[in-house]
């Protein structure tokens, strides 16, 4: 009697408690993987697919991804934050610039000549919102936040040396500071997403882009322009951009606590550091493509950088007065930004601009 009991109880244990234990213990999960990026980028191919690699592995495959490049679920690259934020999809990585004034407290790294190297501007992206503006991406769940290495002038017909050589020049943009960086040099900017950029070069409604080089082949910029311009490391790097790699909120906290920690070790500081790292990473590459393909590369010497510097100082000016309109310090936010660069600056080895 005391061992049938035994067993009864044993029964009613697997009928309501252990299915559900085990069941946790070996839930897995499938995440959508959403971007604008193409399937033979080195962003894709480096730096997202070698993540979702990793998940996959430190999870034991509990994590699997359903891996979309080049907007292959719908809709445009401007809808990919918005994507994540309702759950249509589970993760993104895109450009918070794609929505202008939306994320403004972040644009502080898109100033000119802000940055020095994209892993160390990155750990500061990421430092910077969880310190100064932690709310700004308040609607999705942050994994990494990074930047790209510096951006580069590339223009179909004419070489780019001097400031006063923008004037008139129909350039490409990714966001609202790197446009007004380019209509304060002079050129008559015109923002678009980067997959525009091939049909647009093509068709001559733009002149030229500014892009940062590992991004270059993906785009055919090194087959549809015959000119690039770069600047001496010494005289700073013209401007970068901003990334966010975000989840889905309440996707996140469904997570088993096992499986939220596997997403959390491959999120923060140095999950930014590295994608930044492996896309700057990319420029070598990239401005070999161009090199292969015949084109003219100039290096814009560090005396004329400071003509570029001049013209584009009122960007940051007025960066600040939006913020101090907006009700946040401007010039607080900016000086913490760039202390946050230099201190990362010194830990990965990269010099300040």
């Amino acid at each position: 009697m005391i061992q049938r009991r035994t067993l009864l109880q044993s029964g009613a244990a697997v009928a309501f408690g252990a299915p559900a234990l085990v069941g946790f213990a070996q839930q897995s999960v499938t995440l959508k993987f959403h971007t604008f990026m193409s399937p033979q980028s080195n962003v894709w191919l480096n730096m997202h697919k070698a993540w979702m690699d990793k998940v996959t592995k430190d999870s034991d495959g509990r994590i699997k991804f359903e891996a979309y490049p080049a907007m292959q679920l719908g809709g445009s690259p401007v809808q990919l934050y918005d994507q994540a934020k309702d759950g249509v999809v589970d993760i993104v990585w895109t450009l918070p610039g794609n929505t202008p004034g939306r994320f403004p407290r972040i644009e502080v790294f898109e100033l000119p000549f802000m940055m020095n190297n994209a892993e160390a501007t990155s750990k500061a992206y990421w430092e910077y919102v969880q310190t100064v503006a932690k709310d700004e991406f308040r609607e999705v769940q942050p994994l990494a936040l990074q930047v790209h290495g510096p951006g580069v002038f590339h223009t179909r017909n004419k070489q780019i040396k001097t400031a006063e050589d923008l004037r008139g020049l129909k350039m490409r943009g990714p966001t609202r500071q790197i446009t007004k960086m380019l209509s304060y040099l002079g050129a008559s900017p015109v923002g678009m997403p980067l997959p525009q950029i091939p049909d647009s070069l093509s068709k001559g409604v733009i002149d030229g882009a500014v892009i940062p080089w590992e991004v270059v082949p993906a785009v055919k910029v090194n087959e549809l322009t015959k000119f690039h311009s770069e600047f001496d490391p010494a005289g700073g790097a013209l401007y970068t951009t901003t990334f966010v790699m975000a989840m889905n909120k309440a996707k996140y906290a469904s997570l088993p606590p096992d499986l939220k920690a596997i997403i959390d070790k491959n999120s923060g500081m140095e999950t930014s550091g590295w994608l930044g790292k492996v896309q700057q990473g990319g420029d070598v590459p990239g401005r070999e493509s161009a090199v292969k393909q015949g084109n003219t590369i100039y290096t814009i010497p560090a005396a004329e950088a400071q003509e570029f510097k001049r013209k584009a100082r009122l960007v940051e000016v007025e960066w600040m007065q939006d913020m101090d309109k907006r009700g946040f310090n401007g010039k607080q936010l900016l000086d913490s930004a760039r202390a946050l660069i230099e201190k990362h600056g010194k830990t990965t080895g990269a010099k300040k601009a």
